[in-house]
């Protein structure tokens, strides 16, 4: 009794393919409806262009997911086009992988430019991971294949995944979500 049943909306980047899955599942009628098969290398542009029409093919007072996406600029540009709830492995692939995402984009700390750098990731998050450890620090760790390094990147990557929701929650019950956004694009492209 707390489990809920969604059905996949397929179509690729299709705009035909994506309406009638969409026609078929609300036929069926479920708890909530996903748009898949996004994500998978057809680039943020063609993403956006199938979300400008995907999600209002689907019931709007039924959550709307979109699978396995992503990077913060594409949440945020997903919740613009009215997607409510998301999953991806990005914030711990990409520990795991020596990157840290930001406020103003993600960053190596495979570079070299990070072995003297004595900031922290965000000394402004609640994540002890974000804020106490240097760059330097976890430049150290990742040069020398450190577990602690990955781990230490996961969570403070996870930890801004939930700032970023956070921030764009009380954006839009503030109703301030599109200077949100335009912010947030314009900080990631400084980054």
């Amino acid at each position: 009794e707390h489990q809920a049943l969604f059905g996949i909306q397929q179509g690729s980047t299709i705009e035909a393919l994506r309406r009638e899955s969409a026609e078929r599942l609300v036929e069926i009628g479920f708890d909530g409806y996903a748009i898949g098969g996004l994500a998978v290398g057809e680039g943020h542009e063609a993403m956006c262009e199938v979300l400008d029409y995907a999600p209002g093919l689907l019931p709007a007072d039924r959550p709307r997911y979109l699978m396995g996406v992503g990077k913060p600029i594409d949440l945020v540009e997903a919740v613009a086009r009215g997607v409510d709830m998301f999953d991806c492995v990005l914030p711990t692939r990409s520990g795991r992988h020596g990157q840290a995402w930001t406020w103003n984009g993600p960053i190596n700390l495979k570079n070299a430019r990070f072995a003297e750098d004595d900031t922290p990731l965000d000394e402004t998050s609640s994540c002890p991971a974000s804020r106490t450890y240097s760059k330097a620090y976890l430049h150290h760790l990742v040069k020398a294949e450190e577990i602690l390094g990955q781990v230490l990147l996961s969570w403070h990557n996870i930890a801004h995944f939930q700032a970023l929701t956070t921030a764009m929650r009380t954006a839009i019950a503030e109703g301030r979500f599109e200077a949100f956004r335009r912010d947030f694009r314009s900080a990631q492209r400084t980054g």
